[in-house]
């Protein structure tokens, strides 16, 4: 049975559980509730008959691969992914969703403004999110990121991209060894950081900052 659905099943037997042993529950508004607990937004939506995040952010990514949309409403489609990522529940929902792989590929896009955005995107997805930093490293994404944040022509696109390493490498120490191995030594410092060192990790960022705001 479908997750939501199941949830649904459990609410609605939850409440006519208390209906039956407090008949008065239906009418009286100061009954008090079950305790359980109440129907999330996605599985409302599935009640309801709208579309779940999951449908919408395969929809933004669908839109954002398509060649016939256009750039201006692909951008709007990758601020709605932005913005349904922002929840770490959808952020890990990504892996099953088949969106990871795609995400990455636009931080090689030919136009500035989808690569920037898929920069964004990742930053917010493995913020403070271990199996999002994880799945990162796995696609071997962090080179990919590191060049962006050095050598990329836009400023924007590098100042994104800084903000993406720096989601990742924070508390993981896997993402930072990465990330300290593709930076250039004048960048990196030491070799060897704890992930749990935000000073040392502030000074690396920072560094890049700098560095983006020349060119």
């Amino acid at each position: 049975m479908d997750a939501n659905m199941n949830q649904l099943l459990k609410w609605s037997i939850e409440n006519s559980e208390a209906t039956r042993n407090d008949p008065s529950a239906i009418t009286d508004p100061k009954a008090e509730r079950p305790s359980g607990r109440g129907i999330n937004a996605e599985a409302l939506a599935s009640l309801m008959g709208g579309p779940s995040d999951a449908d919408l952010m395969r929809e933004a990514m669908a839109a954002i691969l398509s060649p016939d949309i256009s750039l201006h409403n692909k951008l709007v489609a990758f601020d709605n992914f932005e913005q349904l990522i922002e929840t770490i529940d959808n952020a890990n929902n990504m892996e099953s969703l088949g969106l990871w792989t795609p995400l990455v590929q636009q931080l090689e896009s030919e136009e500035a403004e989808l690569r920037k955005m898929a920069a964004w995107c990742v930053g917010t997805a493995v913020q403070n999110n271990v199996k999002a930093q994880d799945r990162l490293v796995v696609l071997g994404a962090i080179p990919t990121l590191v060049k962006l944040a050095v050598h990329d022509p836009s400023q924007a696109v590098r100042r994104k991209a800084i903000y993406a390493l720096s989601s990742e490498v924070r508390n993981f120490q896997l993402g930072l060894d990465k990330a300290l191995a593709a930076l250039p030594e004048e960048l990196s410092g030491p070799k060897k950081l704890d992930a749990g060192d935000m000073d040392g990790i502030d000074e690396i960022m920072e560094k890049l900052r700098e560095r983006a705001k020349q060119t």
